[in-house]
């Protein structure tokens, strides 16, 4: 799926956005156009960060999981 393309929606073109913007625009007003703007910018932002910690995590588990088992096959004396 490529940056403009939503599962449920399909891909959207050029047509689709400048509805979408003249919804959003009837909706909301000019005046809060750019506060909205913003505020979508930052949750997206906050996303992304949930996302690439969400992702490190993941990895971090993957490489303790490998290492784990190499540990454990320690030589026994008896």
């Amino acid at each position: 799926m490529n940056s403009s393309q939503l599962a449920f929606l399909g891909p959207i073109g050029g047509p689709e956005m400048i509805m979408i913007f003249v919804v959003v625009l009837l909706l909301f007003g000019a005046k809060k156009l750019p506060e909205l703007a913003r505020g979508v910018g930052k949750s997206m932002g906050e996303f992304k960060k949930a996302r690439e910690e969400f992702e490190h995590e993941i990895t971090r588990a993957e490489d303790e999981t490998r290492v784990k088992p190499a540990a454990d096959k320690e030589p026994r004396n008896s």
